[in-house]
């Protein structure tokens, strides 16, 4: 056996990188290759990928990593990455989380309810040359309108771990630049321009595209959750068409909801219904008291539905499920689950550069988002498979200290090494040393990808 393949060995046992094992588990360079990611020269294109990992983990910017780090690449290397027009990024996220759910499927509940959730939620991005942004953005967060980017998105979670699949920008007729103005100039071929005209779908549509992408994938999912604005006949129409099972939140609205027999609207079958049906009680966390009962009904486009009608003290709250065999309770458990995709926002924001991006191009934005979703779900991955699951912000935090101390050991390691090797007797009695050391550097960068200083 060579020197080489010992050491890596011995490495490999001691030396434990999660992020990079991951990545070589995925077959990260084959993800790649599928997904358009190819270069005939220069630095390979997984080793770039690795390193914006390491940013994200890192909470470093493209300057700051490159400046702690003896072994980074070139500055126009990294910005190549995110505006190359050629490249699939959502082929990449596509493919590399069905691969991490193809192996987490061994140690899943079999029992346990997989949901896909869908959502979209505005970042703020104030520059009046940022693609993609719009003015008169509602931002729930803020709760007033501003400008920047509508990002829709399709999560997955089986009630363990979250996970990214699918995203989309979308534009308004408020665009700041419109897309035959985008600065970068892309054939019509390129998965820059079929993405640049899916900004002007309408979310609905963008909504429906998301959702076929993601069956024909092949992921599973035992229901879709989506909140009132999503959920209009039309869209439950195509989902049962996908034969995808949806519980959703549905609005009060009688031009939206008109429903076949006497009572049309959501309005009149409640008011006919309440005082027939035997309420529930029910808690929504410790402050929290509401009834609910339900109705079965039928519309001409979305088909037969259960309508829970769950009535707080100062609310009326419809949510409807085309599952009609299960109860309740259930629909009502399950439609609480929309909440994962808010905390996967929240978790994207604080660790993951999720609306911090400083690109104004789209390709490099859409790059950049789909770059902290790759990088979230692989540490969804890496927490899903330890034996003691954290928060991903405590994981986070480890990861990144994991990452600067690997870094510094290996670094200060070999650096003694050499300077051993320097010592006339010992070279003279192990004329291995040298070539020991030299294997040990090369084996240290395509493992860890970088070294640093601080």
């Amino acid at each position: 056996m060579s020197i080489e393949i010992q050491i890596i060995n011995i490495i490999n046992d001691k030396l434990k990188n999660p992020i990079f094992t991951t990545m070589k588990l995925l077959n990260l360079k084959t993800i790649l290759t599928k997904s358009n990611f190819t270069k005939k020269e220069g630095v390979a294109i997984h080793m770039v990928m690795l390193h914006f990992v390491y940013m994200l983990v890192m909470n470093k910017k493209i300057s700051t990593f490159m400046k702690q780090s003896n072994d980074s690449l070139k500055k126009d290397v990294y910005y190549r990455l995110l505006a190359n027009s050629s490249y699939n990024w959502r082929s990449l996220l596509s493919l590399s989380v069905a691969k991490i759910l193809s192996k987490l499927h061994k140690i899943q509940d079999a029992k346990a309810i997989k949901v896909f959730i869908l959502d979209d939620t505005v970042e703020d991005k104030v520059g009046k040359n940022i693609e993609g942004s719009c003015d008169k953005l509602w931002s729930n967060k803020e709760k007033r309108k501003i400008r920047g980017l509508n990002v829709l998105s399709l999560n997955y979670s089986d009630g363990f771990s979250n996970f990214m699949l699918d995203f989309s920008i979308a534009m308004n007729k408020y665009a700041r630049i419109t897309i035959e103005n985008f600065s970068n100039q892309v054939d019509q071929r390129t998965n820059a321009h079929k993405r640049r005209l899916e900004t002007m779908k309408g979310k609905s549509q963008i909504a429906i595209d998301m959702v076929k992408r993601a069956v024909k994938s092949g992921i599973y999912a035992d229901y879709l959750l989506v909140d009132s604005w999503y959920s209009k006949p039309v869209f439950i129409k195509e989902m049962n068409e996908l034969g995808l099972k949806v519980i959703s939140r549905i609005a009060n609205n009688n031009k939206i909801w008109n429903f076949m027999g006497k009572e049309k609207s959501l309005g009149a079958i409640y008011n006919k219904h309440k005082a027939l049906k035997s309420t529930k009680q029910g808690t929504y966390g410790k402050k929290i008291k509401f009834t609910y009962f339900s109705v079965t009904v039928e519309h001409k486009n979305a088909g037969k539905l259960k309508i829970v009608f769950i009535k707080t003290k100062e609310k009326l709250i419809p949510i409807v499920s085309t599952d009609l065999e299960i109860n309740d309770e259930e629909i009502i458990e399950t439609y609480k689950r929309r909440w994962d995709i808010e905390q996967g926002y929240k978790e994207l924001r604080q660790h993951f550069g999720f609306g911090q991006e400083e690109n104004r191009i789209y390709e490099a934005l859409i790059a950049r988002i789909t770059l902290s979703f790759f990088t979230y779900n692989i540490v969804s991955y890496i927490n899903r498979i330890a034996n003691e699951p954290q928060t991903i912000g405590g994981l986070f935090k480890d990861l990144e200290c994991e990452l600067h101390t690997l870094a510094i050991a290996m670094q200060t390691f070999i650096i003694i090494l050499d300077e051993i090797a320097k010592i006339e007797d010992v070279v003279n009695r192990n004329e291995d040393l040298v070539s020991i050391i030299a294997v040990l550097q090369d084996v240290t960068q395509k493992m860890l990808g970088f070294r640093c200083e601080s």
